[in-house]
């Protein structure tokens, strides 16, 4: 049986190309194949969304680019985080985590227990 398509709320998308970067520089087609090796191939990314978000991402100072020549020896625009992505990756990771344990909490509750 297929699994069920696991799709973004708004906003992972940013905190998922920052935490990406995190691990390595990446031109833009490289940062969506790390997406999708950091999800399993649980989510897919489309160019039409990561794309976008790189120039966000850029125009807000949290990332950082330079030209250079791709593995295909090709041109190729280089992404990687800046001093405030870190800061930025840092403070979203430790709200999405107390998010995610106060959800957990919640949706473990059983009648009586409120």
């Amino acid at each position: 049986m297929a699994q069920p398509s696991t799709s973004l709320l708004p906003g992972t998308l940013d905190m998922l190309i920052l935490k990406a970067l995190s691990l390595g520089e990446r031109h833009g087609y490289g940062v969506l194949l790390r997406l999708q090796q950091m999800t399993g191939g649980a989510m897919t990314f489309e160019q039409g969304a990561v794309y976008p978000a790189l120039y966000r991402l850029k125009r807000k100072r949290l990332v950082v680019t330079r030209w250079g020549t791709s593995e295909n020896n090709r041109r190729a625009r280089y992404y990687s985080l800046s001093v405030a992505g870190r800061r930025q990756l840092r403070d979203e990771t430790h709200s999405w985590n107390r998010l995610v344990g106060i959800m957990a909490d919640a949706l473990s509750r059983q009648p009586g227990e409120v």
